[in-house]
């Protein structure tokens, strides 16, 4: 299995096991509870990994073109007031 299936596999498996047994509105509230932490956790994991690029040495156009997305979305991704991650609290 590719690293990146076996990634897509653990998600799916981690999301699967999210309140499991609980009433249905408890389940959709603990869901939607994860899902915000998850969205602040790979919004700034993205920025983290497109800022290495930057840093590295490379253009927001060069990153843009390597990413598929807008130049104008690359400075967005780095402009972006991201939270720390716990461990860095």
């Amino acid at each position: 299995m590719t690293d990146r299936a076996e990634e897509v596999r653990r998600v799916r498996e981690a999301i699967a096991a999210v309140a499991v047994d609980v009433p249905p509105a408890e389940r959709a509230r603990r869901l939607d509870a994860a899902m915000d932490a998850a969205r602040l956790e790979w919004r700034r994991r993205r920025q983290e990994a497109v800022r290495e690029m930057s840093d590295g040495g490379m253009t927001y156009r060069e990153i843009a073109k390597e990413l598929g997305i807008s130049f104008g979305r690359v400075r967005q991704i780095l402009a972006e007031e991201t939270e720390p991650s716990p461990s860095e609290e």
